[in-house]
């Protein structure tokens, strides 16, 4: 009798946990992503940038979808490094928090994970609460349900603020580096990744020590986890912070309104022309 009690509470609990999976799993379509306003980009033959425009809301704001691997393991380790371990919720950062806010007596620390802020990111970035804490870990098990870890990590990338308008890891690239995203250094994505987590308080050109310590902080966390050697730890730190934004080339300026058009017909936010970026530069 004891054993059959057993295997009914065990159904019951495997019942229960595929009801709420199901559940789950049919609204995680209830909760598409956030429709963004991207700026229109127009790149020559060889992938250089020819000019781009501020979306309709005055944000850079570049479309992208492939996110380099060392600006992943960068954003990893600096906000969430069990990210490929759990399924939204991470119940240690959570419970660190939990204390941390009740000794503070007011919110100090989320402990939100990477799943997490990207729905707080597709929710409009909405007032910290703990109701609203709850909405956002509900929200973040439906985007788990829906995407995988790779496209995750990519809305994410995309979508998240990196200091004034500048909106996503692609745009960031071009605003702070004058470059694409694929071809940084080391410390270059660390300050990158270290951007969205107070992108009011600190970013180039504002707060310089403190972005510079939270930069070789994650430099030397990425070398103790042997992501990185010494040497390119050493030589990373060395590197200097981006100034001010970079002012975006402008060498098609009539071909990009066209575009802009286009865009508006066909839903296109990303042009690669067959231009040449050094002889529209000489023109």
């Amino acid at each position: 009798m004891l054993i059959q009690e057993k295997i009914n509470k065990a159904y019951r609990a495997v019942f229960i946990l595929s009801l709420a999976y199901t559940i789950t799993a049919a609204l995680s379509f209830v909760f598409p992503p956030k429709q963004f306003e991207y700026s229109t980009v127009l790149y020559d033959k060889n992938g250089l940038l020819l000019g781009a425009s501020t979306s309709v809301d005055g944000q850079w704001h570049f479309e992208n979808s492939k996110v380099p691997e060392k600006f992943e393991k960068s954003i990893l380790n600096y906000e969430d490094s069990r990210f490929y371990f759990h399924f939204g919720i991470d119940p240690i950062a959570l419970a660190r928090a939990f204390v941390q806010n009740k000794k503070a007596g007011k919110i100090v620390s989320g402990g939100s994970t990477l799943t997490m802020q990207t729905a707080r990111i597709l929710l409009g970035n909405k007032k910290r609460t703990y109701l609203q804490k709850l909405y956002e870990i509900f929200v973040a098990t439906c985007i788990e349900m829906k995407y995988s870890k790779k496209q995750i990590i990519s809305i994410y990338a995309s979508s998240a603020p990196f200091g004034g308008n500048v909106i996503g890891l692609e745009a960031a690239s071009w605003r702070y580096y004058n470059r694409p995203s694929d071809s940084l250094s080391w410390a270059e994505y660390a300050t990158l990744a270290v951007l969205p987590n107070q992108p009011s308080l600190v970013r180039p050109g504002k707060n310089k020590e403190i972005l510079l310590e939270k930069r070789n902080r994650l430099l030397w966390k990425l070398c103790t986890k042997k992501i990185i050697d010494l040497e390119t730890y050493k030589t990373s730190i060395l590197e200097e912070l981006p100034g001010k934004p970079y002012q975006l080339p402008s060498l098609a300026p009539h071909y990009l309104e066209e575009l802009k058009k286009k865009k508006q017909n066909k839903g296109m936010t990303i042009f690669k022309s067959t231009l040449d970026y050094t002889i529209q530069e000489n023109a």
